[in-house]
């Protein structure tokens, strides 16, 4: 049965400036959708910066692009797809009030989020110990027809657009590690559930960002041999 606007107005996650709890979370998911749109602009200039200087470089860009771990990237892949399923498991369930599933589902995502990080954290050490850092101490061998400066680019723009995702990640576990403490509590039911929601749009979004980079950086230039 429908809530009636005396039940509605009583909810305690209902805030004072909404009608009812249905425009609330309507206010709430188009205001996240509004973030997202930033977000995918923000992105999006170091996905152009990358498509024209892979245009002006190309030669360059395959010899950084030997240096990718493939294996690592796909592994990191799989993880964030794994997670992805997670957090929706634990969305379902916060609609179900199910609270102890909600809490599992989040713990399970949060630690797959820093397997990714940890599994991040390899790669940069090993491109650390190869000097393939950009800065004073960036060496690469030059073994083709290109200006190893070029390669000194493709590695910037790989720790800008990875370094900046991984960013994305540690706000995004820290946002589960909030929402698990109020599972917890008990503060989701079925008629209030948008902060899971809403965070797993988050969570999907920084996902989708991950899906592009790694054939963009990894796969598309890498030359098997």
């Amino acid at each position: 049965m429908q809530a009636s606007p005396a039940t509605e107005h009583h909810n305690p996650a209902l805030k004072h400036h909404f009608a009812d709890m249905a425009q609330q979370k309507e206010t709430v998911t188009l205001g996240m959708w509004l973030f997202l749109v930033t977000e995918i602009m923000f992105f999006g200039g170091m996905f152009a910066a990358y498509l024209v200087y892979r245009i002006l470089y190309y030669n360059a860009w395959v010899a950084g692009s030997q240096q990718m771990e493939i294996k690592l990237g796909a592994l990191n892949t799989a993880v964030l797809i794994c997670s992805s399923l997670t957090m929706v498991l634990a969305v379902h369930f916060a609609k179900e009030n199910k609270k102890n599933l909600v809490v599992v589902f989040l713990l399970i995502t949060i630690l797959l989020g820093l397997g990714f990080l940890g599994v991040k954290a390899v790669e940069y050490h090993n491109h650390w110990i190869h000097h393939e850092v950009p800065g004073q101490y960036f060496a690469f061998e030059h073994t083709g027809n290109y200006d190893p400066r070029h390669v000194q680019i493709f590695f910037s723009l790989y720790f800008a657009m990875t370094g900046m995702h991984a960013f994305h990640m540690i706000i995004g576990v820290s946002l589960l590690s909030w929402l698990t403490i109020r599972a917890l509590r008990g503060d989701f039911t079925s008629e209030y559930n948008s902060p899971v929601e809403m965070c797993g749009l988050y969570w999907h979004f920084v996902d989708v960002v991950w899906i592009y980079l790694f054939p963009l950086l990894y796969l598309i230039s890498h030359q098997h041999v």
